[in-house]
């Protein structure tokens, strides 16, 4: 039978449709109706979980927002998104909108039997808005249709094979597009779900493995942070032993993190790629443990170069995408929807697709130029990746080169800087060697656990 658990109560599906249906008939009875945008801002519980069910029973248009957004981002979404109501932990996060708390939420519902009805939210062109993650810049809200988003999980549970037996434990924030899917494809396919603690790796990893959790989701800074933690209490390591999948994206995966788990609990961290525009495109699944895999049924993915010339088979360009899955649109400065161009979507990624159609995600595509060149910053560190050296380049702007490269070694045994530089200068061009190397022992991350881009950029301006 299905559960949902947490740390501290576990609920049946079926008790929790029940409570997730009665909470929408009180939404109801508060004036809350169907195409009503209602933000939620909160953190991961199992309150949190009913709440996403029965805004979807409700057919309310969800807004979702990380609960620690700063007060500027959040007025901005609320604004944008004509917000009429929002769903928190905290109702001065909010301030002064108005606001209803999840616990009181909860306290006031009374459990209404018969399961949830998506039909209202599918059929909504705005049935969930979601901002990206905003890592370089102003995050932009996505505005999705609920069938959309639907279908592309249904295929996502076709391509990763999920049965009603797996237990899912996704160690991420339900607030946005990776988290909300594993929220989500639980209650489609009827298995169960861990909401673990998950800025807590140590309780989180004990919950998963004391509930037997068969698919671990993370990003692959927090994949790192449980090989430390295990290494140090192997009690930990059943969670990650016991796991039938060990599912990472979010952020570009570390091929040392890789061999890491290989040798340390003999299966491979599969890998996967998506975004919030296009929900998931491709995975790497235990049969074909590939880079990100294939991408699932219904999707394409073209390789271009600079020309938008279709390359071959292991040639490196930016990756188009075709998909079902295009959102409606993103939202503009007033509030009104940009709608999304058709046909193929450039997502401003570099990779390659290898000869057994695998696909191979390597970076951002993002140009500047020195000494006469262009370059690439995510290639510089593909390439230095190969030497073993974990790295970000930031380019900084120059006048009389055009730009100067730092770049950003993560490096838990503190090398030297002029140890990777010297590394560096044996694989690159003279052209791409770093001026400045800067030795860390994790990067900064943002709240999703990617690395904060903006945070490197002021780094780099006084390295």
């Amino acid at each position: 039978m299905a559960t949902i658990c947490g740390t501290d109560a576990a609920y049946t599906l079926e008790e929790l449709e029940a409570d997730a249906a009665g909470t929408a008939a009180e939404l109801a009875a508060r004036g809350l109706g169907p195409g009503d945008r209602v933000l939620l801002k909160a953190d991961n519980s199992i309150g949190y979980v009913t709440a996403v069910l029965a805004l979807v029973h409700l057919g309310a248009s969800i807004v979702l927002l990380d609960h620690r957004d700063s007060p500027v981002a959040t007025r901005d979404v609320l604004v944008r998104a004509k917000v009429k109501v929002c769903l928190v932990d905290d109702p001065a996060d909010v301030a002064p909108a108005p606001a209803i708390r999840l616990a009181e939420l909860a306290a006031a519902a009374r459990p209404v039997p018969g399961g949830i009805d998506a039909a209202a939210w599918a059929a909504l062109p705005d049935g969930l808005l979601m901002s990206s993650s905003g890592s370089t810049g102003r995050p932009k809200v996505v505005v999705k249709s609920g069938a959309v988003f639907l279908a592309n999980l249904r295929r996502t549970a076709e391509a990763l094979d999920y049965t009603r037996s797996d237990v899912l434990a996704p160690f991420l924030p339900f607030s946005h597009q990776y988290g909300l899917s594993i929220v989500l494809l639980a209650w489609l396919v009827r298995c169960s779900l861990v909401v673990v603690p998950y800025r807590r790796l140590d309780h989180a990893l004990g919950l998963a493995g004391l509930r037997g959790a068969t698919v671990l989701d993370a990003a692959p800074s927090t994949y790192r942070s449980m090989l430390n933690i295990t290494r140090q209490r192997p009690v930990l390591r059943a969670a990650l032993r016991r796991a039938r999948m060990l599912c990472v994206g979010a952020a570009p995966l570390n091929h040392r993190l890789v061999a890491e788990y290989r040798a340390e609990f003999g299966k491979p961290l599969l890998d996967g790629y998506g975004s919030t525009e296009l929900g998931n495109i491709s995975f790497a699944v235990p049969a074909n443990p590939v880079a990100t895999g294939r991408p699932v049924r219904g999707v394409d993915v073209r390789v271009v170069d600079d020309d938008g010339v279709t390359v071959a088979p292991g040639e490196v360009g930016e990756l188009l995408v075709r998909t079902p899955d295009l959102p409606a649109g993103v939202l503009d400065d007033d509030g009104e929807l940009t709608p999304a161009p058709a046909g193929w979507f450039r997502t401003g990624d570099f990779g390659l697709v290898d000869g057994a159609g695998n696909l191979h995600v390597l970076g951002r595509k993002r140009a500047v130029h020195r000494m006469g060149y262009t370059l690439y910053p995510d290639m510089i560190e593909l390439r230095v990746a190969e030497a073993g050296c974990c790295a970000k380049v930031v380019a900084v702007p120059d006048e009389r080169h055009g730009s100067r490269l730092v770049a950003f070694v993560e490096d838990e045994d503190g090398h030297a800087p002029a140890y990777w530089r010297e590394r560096m200068a044996r694989i690159l061009p003279p052209y791409e060697v770093p001026n400045r190397v800067v030795v860390v022992e994790s990067f900064p991350l943002n709240r999703n656990g990617k690395p904060d881009g903006r945070r490197l950029e002021e780094l780099a301006s006084t390295a």
